[in-house]
């Protein structure tokens, strides 16, 4: 899988493979986890080695791993229609027992996009609410209601320069108060009782910045260290034997 190009003028922070690369970081040996489409499915190619993640796909594949340029199988993707491999041990079934799997809290981690999310942890991701949009829900409110950990993955402003981190979702819930933590393009941050927590902020963006850009309170940790992503020439995806 290979990042998309974000081609929205003047960019800095973290790119898209570097967001991508700190998400895998924190999921923990043994998670099974639900990748949501667009940037969440790089994820699947930076699992740390030596740990082993269980990745499961609405559409029915428990256990798939990256693709391989050139050896793609039309057969296998995920419900992103993007190419997927099988790992060893992986299963595949009708997407109603995926669907199952979500509902009776079997997945520990789920991994999504967003158009907003809220101080307390309100998720949008599915409209805009603008007459003439097209509602594209997915799995997604599935997803936020059945897994044991939500995770958000997305840029920190929109290609116009909005935020897209709110005091409140302007648009259409797709859940309340469900976001534990956001990994965006300026940083690292948590969704905590007292609202956003910069946890990590990303090398060369100044927290000036970075509050200018989030439309709601952003505590900064004691703690506050830089991203240490690698250099995005530097992230090789993990290889796994299918």
């Amino acid at each position: 899988m290979t990042a998309t190009t974000d081609d929205r003028p003047n960019r800095k922070g973290l790119s898209r493979v570097q967001m991508a690369w700190r998400a895998a970081q924190d999921i923990p040996d043994g998670a099974y986890v639900n990748l949501g489409i667009g940037i969440p499915e790089l994820v699947a190619a930076h699992v740390p080695a030596g740990r082993e993640v269980v990745y499961h796909t609405e559409n029915g594949i428990l256990g798939f791993g990256p693709a391989r340029p050139g050896e793609e199988d039309p057969d296998l993707i995920n419900a992103g229609k993007k190419p997927v491999t099988l790992l060893p041990g992986a299963s595949l079934f009708h997407h109603a027992d995926s669907f199952a799997m979500i509902r009776g809290g079997h997945i520990d981690y789920c991994i999504l996009g967003a158009m907003q999310v809220a101080a307390n942890g309100d998720i949008a991701n599915w409209s805009t609410g603008a007459e003439g949009a097209i509602p594209a829900v997915g799995g997604a409110m599935d997803l936020v209601a059945g897994v044991r950990h939500v995770l958000v993955i997305t840029e920190h402003t929109t290609r116009e320069g909005e935020p897209k981190l709110m005091e409140r979702c302007s648009y259409p819930l797709t859940a309340p108060g469900v976001v534990r933590r956001v990994f965006t393009s300026f940083g690292v941050i948590d969704v905590t009782p007292q609202g956003f927590l910069l946890r990590e902020i990303a090398p060369g963006v100044p927290l000036e910045q970075v509050r200018a850009a989030t439309a709601a309170p952003l505590a900064v940790a004691d703690d506050l260290k830089e991203v240490a992503a690698p250099a995005e020439q530097a992230i090789v995806p993990e290889t796994h034997d299918a």
